[in-house]
């Protein structure tokens, strides 16, 4: 019946999700992934504290007191057109998977010589599962085009390369970065924030860094502001400006946290949404049917990698596989499987030099003051995972090549 004019007919639209479905279904709900990106003011490391990041390489106490969218397939205009169900979704999916893996053709052997030919043998075909056909049935997991929105973020990789803009920099260096991303994970820990936002924060720091030239004085701040801007992107209840201009020990004024979060977006024109590699890594893990401990070594591994400048110019995909695969192995779980190079469009070979690199990473720390990762991934909360003792170099060799 037509709605009278002026009137609002009431929406009949459900919710969306603001979250990408968990990767650990399977784990007991005492082990959730909720329960590891908060802390409570009771926690070991206590409740939030304000300081300043920089301390003596910073002046800025001092100079306080001086001054896409990915186009979608077109629906047919029938409206009488009905949407398929999920049995029939998941076999067209089945379908889809079997058509895209590459398949050998047997050679065509010439008629004279039928007689004589020696009868091939059947192709083995790698078995890849359809790991989103579980949640078909669920409204809010979009399961139908998760493989579509990955897809898409890979692409989206391409535009987000990072060069090496330190060169640029005339008062900035690696070190100060590092100890800036350390001050960072701490923010994301008192504020309770979600591991997405750490990620997000430190990508907008350096596609910054990239166009603009900055001060020592004014890197906490460009680095709180990111985290600002994050929190609104990614989190449900972000922080206010005063929360941060507490959390930098009243370094800034509140025109200067304001001023800067529009320098940051007007730069990066506003675009955002940075592929980063927890995403992945969630969606890798997944694939491998890992339980929450394994995804929260790897979690540890990709974390580590936020404060060293040289994994900076790395695929945020590729740096999530690597994790993946340098935990699966520490853990005794095997290699990279058909699924995971299906889904993650990564084989094991290509993933080799950066996990030799991250377990050298782990067993080699290269600044003993950086402490923020391994003291949050050595709680409990987080298995203790920090406490792992790495790989031997001649063993991960031996298990790569196996």
């Amino acid at each position: 019946m037509p709605v009278a004019r002026g009137t609002k007919a009431q929406s009949t639209k459900q919710p969306r999700a603001s979250k990408a479905p968990s990767v650990t279904e399977n784990v007991p709900p005492q082990k959730d992934e909720g329960c590891q990106a908060k802390r409570s003011p009771s926690s070991p490391q206590g409740g939030p504290k304000k300081r300043s990041a920089f301390g003596d390489i910073t002046n800025a106490h001092k100079n306080q007191a001086v001054t896409g969218k990915k186009e979608g397939v077109k629906a047919p205009t029938n409206k009488a057109t009905r949407a398929p169900t999920a049995p029939t979704v998941a076999k067209n999916n089945e379908i889809n998977l079997k058509k895209s893996l590459k398949k050998t053709p047997p050679a065509e052997v010439p008629v004279e010589h039928e007689k004589d030919s020696v009868p091939e043998e059947p192709v083995q075909v790698p078995v890849v599962e359809d790991i989103d056909k579980e949640q078909l049935g669920d409204p809010y997991a979009n399961a139908e085009y998760a493989k579509e929105i990955f897809d898409y973020m890979r692409e989206r990789e391409d535009k987000f390369l990072l060069p090496d803009y330190m060169e640029k920099q005339p008062d900035i260096s690696r070190d100060m970065r590092a100890i800036l991303v350390d001050w960072m994970v701490e923010v994301q820990e008192n504020f309770e924030l979600n591991h997405e936002t750490l990620y997000l924060a430190v990508k907008l720091v350096d596609h910054y860094l990239v166009e603009v030239a900055s001060m020592r004085d004014k890197l906490q701040l460009i680095g709180s502001t990111a985290v600002l801007i994050a929190s609104k992107f990614e989190e449900r209840c972000p922080p206010c400006v005063d929360d941060f201009l507490y959390i930098c020990d009243d370094a800034y004024k509140r025109e200067e946290l304001i001023a800067m979060e529009t320098s940051i977006l007007r730069t990066l024109n506003f675009d955002i949404n940075i592929p980063i590699p927890y995403r992945f890594l969630r969606r890798f893990a997944k694939c491998a049917r890992a339980s929450m401990e394994t995804l929260t070594l790897a979690r540890f591994l990709c974390e580590m990698t936020l404060q060293e400048y040289d994994y900076v110019r790395e695929r945020p995909s590729k740096l999530a596989a690597s994790s993946l695969l340098l935990a699966l192995i520490m853990k005794n779980l095997g290699g990279w499987t058909p699924t995971l190079e299906y889904y993650s469009g990564y084989c094991a070979q290509d993933l080799h030099p950066l996990v030799k690199r991250l377990n050298f990473l782990l067993t080699y720390q290269p600044c003993d003051k950086l402490k923020a990762v391994r003291t949050k991934y050595s709680h409990r909360v987080f298995f203790e995972v920090a406490k792992m003792t790495p790989m031997d170099m001649m063993k991960l060799e031996e298990k790569l090549k196996s």
